[in-house]
């Protein structure tokens, strides 16, 4: 195949190109990811440092707060790939760019009320789950301060996939870092009563990330409306009128991004909420491994929101032989850099679990031990779960998000949970078998991602019925 792809020095060019381009689209917003879960570690390790009562009202909280909050994501991701298909259809699109973007902040808001009722009940919702009373009133407390933070955080999403169809993702990485910042200060100041604020608690962590995302989102609204490339697009004028036929075409794309990371959320909090039906230990060994997952999973998550501007734009360009180079280039990029993660979970286990709990305290060493078996299952999950973000970007970027949602329900739902509750629960396997179902679940999907990938020009013919390239 290589051979073939690699037949003459311009072939060759155009892959090499392609792999710069994508490298350089990709870092910034692999950097984004990470600065992004850098700030909740923050608010979690200083949550620790009020004590252990607090750590658990946040934990709550938090958790009641992501699931909406992911949904509501999924909604305005849309907008990537339509404005990347729009640029390369047509390099200097104004108009129908600028419709995307404001119809991507109609959707923020209307998808934001609701969750904003939904999560004004927070203590409510956690006591009628059986959660302790006490816990549940702070938590939801934490909640209120935390959840008008959605709006803000949501528009700026929808500015940064603005500024990466356009391939200039820089801005949003800058400003997210500079956000990581502030939110470490103004939470060691209003949680703790430093600097001469209240002391606010876990309260104070809510009302510091919904300051966050706001500036967040103003800062980039700034760059838009006064950066020579991005001000002639006038994104903010009129924004407040209605273009219902733009309105419903990202909620047919969008509806089904949303669907694909409510399934795959829903999953992990399952995993652990099983792990604490096995034992504690269970539990702080899975909390640990996971941590090191979600890490290195930034980097795929990164490369998967480039390919899906890169695809996008060869896609409306009618260029097949791009968007070949593209997928292709994502996938190696992506699972390239999750093989390196997994060895480096298989070789060093010891040292990874080190940075969280001291193996030679006695009270420690099961969950030392058993936290070696999960970074080896981890490993895997590592490489199968680099293919299935990377391989959701592809399609995405074809604008094809429906069966892959239908996809990662079978995978997640279907497979991976009857399966890790099968192994660990009727097969005695424990913990253990809670990982194997992610890593069969995660596989599956990948699998049916990558071989709709393989699919593709049966989804791009009927739009692209004069291609630019032949290159397959």
């Amino acid at each position: 195949m290589f051979a073939r792809l690699f037949r003459n020095s311009g072939e060759a060019r155009l892959w090499s190109a392609e792999i710069r381009a994508m490298a350089a689209l990709a870092w910034p917003m692999v950097l984004t990811n990470v600065a992004q879960t850098a700030m909740t570690v923050t608010d979690v390790m200083m949550m620790g440092w009020l004590g252990p009562t607090e750590l658990a009202a946040g934990t709550l909280g938090a958790n009641l707060y992501f699931s909406p909050f992911i949904f509501g994501m999924g909604l305005v991701l849309a907008v990537s790939p339509m404005i990347a298909f729009e640029l390369g259809r047509k390099r200097h699109s104004v108009r129908d760019v600028r419709r995307s973007v404001r119809q991507g902040f109609w959707i923020a808001g209307s998808v934001s009320v609701p969750i904003w009722v939904l999560l004004w009940f927070a203590e409510d919702i956690l006591v009628a789950m059986g959660q302790d009373p006490a816990l549940s009133a702070e938590a939801g407390s934490y909640v209120r301060a935390l959840q008008w933070g959605a709006l803000p955080f949501y528009c700026f999403a929808v500015l940064r996939s603005f500024i990466s169809a356009l391939e200039r993702p820089r801005w949003a990485m800058w400003i997210v870092v500079g956000a990581v910042v502030f939110n470490a200060v103004f939470n060691y100041g209003i949680m703790f009563g430093n600097f001469g604020f209240p002391r606010l608690g876990v309260v104070g962590a809510g009302v510091t990330t919904t300051v966050a995302s706001t500036l967040m989102f103003l800062a980039l609204a700034v760059v838009v409306s006064t950066d020579r490339k991005f001000r002639r697009y006038r994104l903010f004028g009129r924004f407040w009128r209605a273009d219902w036929p733009r309105y419903r075409e990202m909620l047919r794309l969008g509806l089904p991004i949303a669907g694909i990371m409510a399934f795959e959320v829903t999953l992990f909090n399952g995993a652990a909420l099983l792990m604490g039906l096995i034992d504690a230990v269970s539990l702080a060994a899975h909390a640990i491994a996971i941590q090191f997952g979600s890490l290195a999973f930034m980097v795929p998550m990164g490369i998967g929101q480039a390919v899906t501007v890169r695809v996008g734009r060869a896609y409306g360009a009618g260029d097949r032989g791009g968007i070949t180079r593209a997928g292709w280039t994502a996938f190696a990029l992506g699972i390239g850099f999750m093989m390196c993660s997994a060895t480096v979970m298989i070789t060093l286990p010891d040292v990874l679990i080190s940075a969280f709990i001291d193996a030679s305290d006695p009270k420690a060493a099961p969950i030392a031990a058993l936290a070696v078996t999960f970074l080896s299952l981890a490993a895997l999950f590592q490489i199968v779960d680099g293919a299935q973000a990377v391989g959701a970007g592809m399609l995405r970027g074809l604008q094809d998000t429906t069966v892959p949602m239908i996809y990662a329900a079978i995978g997640y739902w279907l497979v991976g949970m009857p399966l890790g509750v099968t192994l660990a629960f009727g097969f005695g396997i424990g913990g253990a078998g809670i990982w194997m179902g992610l890593v069969a679940g995660l596989a599956v999907v990948a699998v049916l991602l990558i071989s709709r990938w393989l699919r593709r020009e049966k989804l791009i013919a009927a739009r692209m019925p004069s291609p630019r390239s032949s290159v397959s």
